[in-house]
């Protein structure tokens, strides 16, 4: 495949290099570079305000704004036509389109270049990414990056880019990720950047006077017995609220998954001392009215573990935790339920997967995950699936099925009702675990995935807080999380 990058040699970044030397290493892939002046230039405080934040936050040297035209040398300048041409700037005429090559428009808020994509982080949000034909407008891919670092620019903008990288890739293995959203192109100038810088210097502030006075970030699980409707059916918080599961200020528990077995009722939670500096997997029993003492560790291999996502199949009982720094997804099993655990196998190495979540549907297994790959770890939701729950796992064709902030990453089991497969999901567009939702799979085979959203269900006067973002039932025990405050003393 011949692939020309069509770019401005004005508007050249690192990140451009980056994308080329992937795409170069796509088999049977030659990649050209052509030059086309144009576009908007950004005020020259953006590169001001990188320096600033490389100082300020003891960032690494930048490897994504920096200018490298020396570091394209390695790639040929186009010549003849190519099979595919991948346009970053605003000078796609009607010649262009009508030639043999075709043509893909990568924009950010509709616009060419990255100065609209500055812009939207400059606005407390990140841009919707979208590639598109240029002939006819159609839209082949498109996305809604997410960061957790929205307040360093820096940093927010290599989460975005990396999603942008993503998309491409996907785009070119046929993937068919898009999202129902759009958002005009905000303005960029100096007092644009000026305001930002403000705004985030004073967070970085705030935030770390918060540090010396509260263990940060601190969670907590909310548990009730269901009498009648549940959420999934509600569609909203309970009137008679939730009671917390308490914790001693120098931990914290989240990520509730209870499981009912044999007549007993456990609940499993990541438990995260604050002095250990990493979760493990803790368990507590519940009697007929609460838990029955505290949660005790119950699986620990010396790195972070949560999500704890525990299931019975064929006798025995399971559980796959998040563990993202090991680079694997782990498949557990209880040697004596529920205190010991042993490693049965590996389903997946060699990535960053947050919040696995497992469902036996028409005869498979399917696992989802958000993928972190460079980017956020929140907004690249990828599907596997098997024939047996030790594998082989095989990639969905159409990975990553969505980009998307706002409904992307697991929230918790998914459920069947009336009929309907119902997928909690993490509303992270106000930060991460802001809101949970709830969607409709649509579709779930081997050539496509869909899902409807139906409820985002926020905090509020039954579940106080700013955070909610796991719901889980097992039995008549329904819980979910969300942010708390812990004193340091």
């Amino acid at each position: 495949m011949k692939l020309t990058l069509r770019l401005d040699p004005k508007g050249l970044r690192r990140w451009h290099v980056a994308l080329a030397d992937r795409l170069a290493r796509r088999p049977g892939t030659h990649v050209s570079i052509e030059w086309k002046p144009g576009g908007e230039a950004p005020p020259s405080a953006v590169g001001l305000l990188f320096m600033l934040e490389r100082l300020i936050y003891g960032l690494p040297a930048d490897d994504t704004w920096t200018a490298a035209p020396a570091e394209l040398a390695r790639f040929s300048a186009a010549s003849g036509s190519a099979d595919l041409v991948l346009d970053f700037t605003e000078s796609v005429t009607n010649a262009d389109t009508r030639d043999a090559a075709r043509t893909w428009r990568i924009t950010f808020d509709g616009v060419a270049g990255e100065v609209a994509a500055l812009a939207a982080l400059m606005h407390s949000r990140t841009p919707v990414v979208a590639i598109s034909d240029a002939a006819t407008g159609a839209v082949i891919v498109s996305g809604r990056p997410g960061t957790e670092t929205a307040g360093i620019l820096t940093l927010a903008y290599r989460d975005v880019l990396a999603r942008t990288t993503m998309l491409i890739t996907g785009a070119l293995d046929r993937a068919a990720s898009r999202v129902d959203a759009t958002a005009p192109a905000n303005p960029l100038d100096t007092i644009t950047v000026a305001r930002f810088a403000a705004k985030s210097l004073a967070r970085a502030a705030a935030r770390r006077l918060y540090s010396l006075c509260y263990n940060a970030p601190h969670w907590r699980v909310g548990w009730r017995f269901v009498e009648g409707a549940d959420v999934i059916d509600l569609r909203a918080h309970p009137k008679t609220g939730w009671r917390d599961l308490p914790d001693d200020r120098r931990r914290f528990y989240a990520d509730p998954f209870p499981i009912e077995l044999d007549g007993r009722l456990l609940l499993f939670v990541e438990d995260f001392a604050h002095a250990l500096g990493y979760g493990v997997i803790s368990a507590v029993e519940f009697g007929g009215t609460g838990p029955v003492g505290v949660p005790r560790p119950v699986l620990d291999i010396g790195s972070h573990l949560s999500y704890p996502f525990v299931f019975e199949h064929r006798g025995a009982v399971w559980m796959v935790p998040e563990s993202v720094a090991t680079g694997t997804v782990d498949l557990y099993r209880a040697e004596m339920f529920p205190d010991r655990w042993v490693k049965e196998a590996t389903l997946l190495a060699g990535i960053e997967a947050s919040d696995a979540t497992l469902l036996q549907h028409d005869g498979r297994w399917w696992m989802f995950a958000t993928v972190r790959a460079g980017g956020a770890f929140s907004d690249a939701l990828h599907i596997w699936s098997a024939p047996d729950l030790l594998g082989p796992w095989r990639a969905h064709r159409g990975n990553p099925v969505l980009v998307d902030i706002a409904t992307a990453r697991p929230g918790g089991r998914i459920v069947r009702r009336n009929g309907k497969l119902i997928r909690p999901f993490q509303d992270c567009t106000d930060g991460y675990g802001a809101a949970l939702g709830l969607a409709e799979i649509a579709r779930l085979d081997d050539a496509g995935f869909a899902q409807r959203v139906e409820t985002i269900l926020r905090p509020g006067p039954q579940w106080p807080g700013r955070r909610l973002h796991t719901l889980n039932r097992a039995g008549r025990l329904e819980c979910i999380d969300g942010s708390a405050t812990a004193r340091r003393f």
